[in-house]
């Protein structure tokens, strides 16, 4: 964690002084650290999605279902990251529908997964 907030803070200092001169070259100097600090994490994702598909099949849950959820924290990740950059680029409007677009995906993704929950709480009560 030390190397990533001294990543960010070194860009930022550097991003503040260029920005008076260059703004355009600030922007990617922070957009390029963001997806170095994501790279950089990308594998500690790779293993935290590998325990938790594990876990699911020793539990004996649904693939399926694991998947999409985790298809589900992707897009809310992605969706957010892409709204900061924009939100950094001076584009709130653009990041406001990014937001939204992340959010509309994710109710899509999540419809099959609150059927069977419905269903599941339907068939847990008793018939009168």
């Amino acid at each position: 964690m030390l190397q990533i907030a001294g990543l960010a803070l070194i860009a930022t200092f550097l991003a503040l002084i260029i920005k008076e001169q260059k703004p355009t070259f600030a922007f990617l100097l922070i957009l390029f650290t963001g997806c170095s600090i994501f790279l950089y994490l990308a594998d500690q994702i790779y293993n935290i999605i590998m325990l938790i598909e594990h876990l699911a099949a020793s539990a004996n849950v649904n693939t399926v279902y694991v998947k999409t959820i985790l298809k589900i924290i992707g897009i809310a990740y992605l969706a957010e990251f892409a709204a900061h950059i924009s939100k950094d680029a001076g584009m709130g409007a653009m990041a406001a529908k990014v937001e939204l677009a992340g959010k509309i995906l994710i109710l899509a993704m999540a419809v099959p997964i609150l059927t069977v929950l419905i269903d599941t709480v339907i068939n847990l009560l008793p018939v009168r």
